[in-house]
């Protein structure tokens, strides 16, 4: 199976209007349903359409999720969003500072656990 790491660190983070996000009854760190379900889209276009893809890719979600909260996860999101965007020029540099860095090597190490643990 194909790595997921980093490949779905494209996927959209759904949020209502005023940045809550969608399902999640306030509690910042609980993932919506659409945000778990666009994970789920996305490994499983890169890990095949299959069941076994459906059922690694849902564990994979589930462990990310128990590791990094979601307003965690929304934010480092955003960082890769920005810095892969339109051409990578000045705007790209601006999500490249310490912090930023720093929320998304916690994303990646969730999603290296998630990996270990589900594929």
């Amino acid at each position: 199976m194909k790595s997921l790491l980093l490949g779905l660190s494209l996927l959209p983070v759904l949020s209502a209007p005023g940045g809550a996000a969608t399902g999640t009854d306030g509690d910042s760190g609980r993932y919506a349903t659409a945000t778990r379900a666009d994970y789920v889209f996305a490994c499983m276009a890169t890990n095949g359409q299959t069941q076994d893809a459906l059922q690694r890719c849902s564990c994979a979600i589930d462990v990310i999720a128990s590791i990094l909260p979601y307003d965690r996860y929304e934010r480092a999101e955003t960082v890769l969003r920005m810095r892969r965007g339109p051409g990578g020029g000045y705007l790209a540099q601006e999500f490249r500072t310490g912090v930023s860095n720093d929320m998304v090597r916690e994303l990646e190490e969730a999603q290296a656990e998630a990996e270990v643990r589900c594929f």
